[in-house]
């Protein structure tokens, strides 16, 4: 079967589908369609019809691309529509995050599963309020318990949607996250682009890590301040959109 016959059938997938499809799922469902038995569709024809899917979908004629997020591909909009979006959608587009926020964020990102104890260790402030916040978001999980600490205290992850939002394939992209904000691949994030200067909160969260795993005993966590932004003072922010399929 010529790459030109598959393409429109996994436009047709993935368009349809209420998750990220990866390659060997969308190879699957192909030849499970067609019921090929003697020659079936190959991992390597799909990921070249996906090559050139991402290259007819990158040109201004459409308002939406073809981008590996949350674990496979998605139909996503593009950052020049989200202000227009957000006129459907209103109120629910995220609001931007305080600085606590974003490095409750940050530590939770490289160091999941942890617990609200070890956030505060780390960051030296009660973090309440920042946790509550990302998971009001949907941008961290409860995954479990910590079961050797005293209590079994809740462990916080990053969820699905924060892949998305920063349009990651998978935690082994984390490192990534910092350039592709800080080149605007993906505008619509929790962070802005001027978050990243020569101080940004990401930065000062490595330190800040790095210094924790080197000292054996962390001074209690102080009452944390300032950790919220006022509504009136929040930014709207736009995530990166999956293309309605309904």
């Amino acid at each position: 079967m010529e790459i030109s016959q598959i393409i429109p059938h996994i436009e047709a997938l993935v368009f349809a589908s209420d998750k990220a499809l990866n390659a060997n799922d969308i190879t699957e469902l192909i030849n499970n369609a067609f019921g090929f038995l003697e020659e079936r569709i190959t991992l390597e024809q799909i990921e070249s019809a996906l090559e050139g899917i991402q290259e007819k979908y990158s040109t201004e004629f459409y308002p939406f691309e073809l981008k590996q997020s949350g674990g496979g591909w998605q139909f996503l909009t593009k950052p020049a529509f989200h202000t227009t979006i957000a006129q459907l959608n209103g109120d629910k587009f995220l609001k931007r995050l305080s600085n606590a926020a974003l490095e409750s964020l940050a530590i939770i990102a490289y160091k999941q599963p942890i617990t609200k104890g070890e956030v505060e260790a780390i960051r030296g402030v009660n973090s309440d309020y920042s946790i509550q916040k990302l998971l009001e978001k949907e941008l961290i999980v409860i995954s479990g318990r910590n079961e050797l600490l005293p209590g079994k205290p809740l462990v916080y992850s990053t969820s699905r949607n924060f892949m998305d939002y920063f349009g990651i394939n998978s935690t082994e992209d984390l490192p990534k996250i910092k350039e592709v904000l800080a080149d605007q691949i993906v505008e619509a994030t929790v962070i802005k682009p001027e978050d990243f200067t020569d101080n940004s909160v990401f930065e000062q969260t490595a330190e800040a890590i790095a210094e924790e795993n080197e000292q054996a005993d962390t001074p209690n966590a102080e009452e944390e301040t300032g950790d919220f932004t006022p509504e009136t003072d929040e930014e709207d922010f736009t995530p990166e959109s999956p293309v309605d399929n309904d």
